[in-house]
């Protein structure tokens, strides 16, 4: 991530005027790059390709208190419905009403927030990069701190998800491996895992549900490079035992695994690659705390796969008066004596997985 400014006129005058000795004048200066810089922000901080940002996002009122329909995120063939039998009148036939078990749900939201200064001269000096740096200082520590609330969110649900009295994490084909044994496993605990109120096929059949992406360490990436040269099979072979390691992938899959070492989609499903998946790594200490099973996040590592085709992770974020999401003002703290400019800003949101069988 990087926030460069243009080195126009303009940009030069209005960032040596934040140096300015009159203070009115400083002020309005350092107030007007607020006003420019903040849409940049809210931008880079919604679109940056990090956990937070696979949620889907719900905007709300500043001054509002958030709540989520939840009747409008399930089908109404889900289990999570109930089905009523009444009459309306004596001796009348009965009839079927299908009601959620709860409607509504408030959310509680938290404030994420930030606070930067650097030194009056690099303005005075137009010193455009510093600024720039600061800036992306900011985008970098919101990030972070949604980072880890995502992560407090999804690795918890899927941590405790059971389902058809299947749990939602299962174990890898053979230790320290990934290989094609483990992502079919997955797909296919997804399907017992989505199925209608019933327990059978649910409405459109088995394309319906599934994953439609893998969030991966640097090392699971690596296994799947590996695949080109790596054996992959996991039966034993027909002639013997010593050679069931030994069949290799067909060659078109080992030739498109060659020919594009970034692995952006294995299997039809989008390979997410994240540092903060693996060994000892802060996604694996979350899942680890929260898991009741045996794993230990020091030296074993998750891969997590998510259907994006079901709203299951939401965000509520306040919106104020003008639909703006990050808001970032100049902080005052600082006198000209101390030679020093800062801002503060952050935002207002609240997370929550509405349907653990997405994860």
């Amino acid at each position: 991530m990087k926030i460069t400014f243009k080195h126009t006129p303009e940009q030069i005058e209005l960032v040596k005027a934040m140096a300015s000795k009159d203070k009115n004048v400083a002020y309005e200066a350092q107030a007007a790059l607020a006003t420019l810089i903040q849409p940049t922000l809210a931008e880079v901080i919604n679109q940056a390709p990090v956990l937070s940002n696979l949620f889907t996002e719900i905007r709300y009122n500043a001054d509002d208190n958030v709540s989520i329909p939840l009747d409008l995120y399930y089908d109404v063939t889900d289990e999570d419905y109930v089905e009523v039998w009444s009459q309306t009148q004596a001796g009348g036939l009965p009839t079927n009403q299908v009601l959620p078990t709860m409607s509504e749900l408030k959310m509680f939201t938290y404030s994420l927030d930030t606070a930067v200064s650097f030194d009056r001269k690099y303005a005075a000096k137009s010193r455009l990069d510093v600024v720039a740096k600061t800036f992306t200082r900011v985008a970098q520590e919101i990030l972070l701190k949604q980072n880890t609330m995502s992560a407090n969110v999804a690795m918890t649900a899927l941590a405790n998800a059971t389902t058809n009295g299947l749990s939602h994490v299962i174990s890898a084909t053979a230790a320290n491996r990934f290989v094609l044994a483990d992502l079919n496993a997955l797909m296919t605990r997804a399907k017992r895992i989505n199925t209608s109120w019933y327990g059978g096929t649910p409405q459109g059949g088995i394309a319906q549900r599934g994953i439609t992406d893998l969030l991966v360490s640097p090392e699971i990436v690596q296994e799947i490079r590996a695949m080109a040269y790596n054996p992959i099979n996991t039966a034993a072979s027909l002639q013997s035992e010593a050679v069931k390691d030994s069949i290799a992938a067909p060659d078109e899959l080992r030739m498109s695994i060659f020919n594009s070492a970034g692995i952006p989609e294995f299997y039809g499903v989008s390979i997410l690659e994240f540092n903060e998946l693996g060994d000892g790594k802060s996604f694996n200490t979350v899942f680890d705390n929260a898991y009741g099973g045996s794993f230990n996040g020091a030296s074993q590592q998750i891969v997590v796969g998510i259907d994006r085709g079901r709203d299951s992770l939401v965000r509520a974020i306040a919106v104020d008066e003008n639909d703006g999401t990050f808001s970032l003002q100049v902080d005052d703290q600082y006198s000209i004596r101390q030679g020093k400019i800062g801002y503060w800003g952050g935002l207002e949101e609240g997370r929550a997985c509405l349907d653990n069988r997405a994860l």
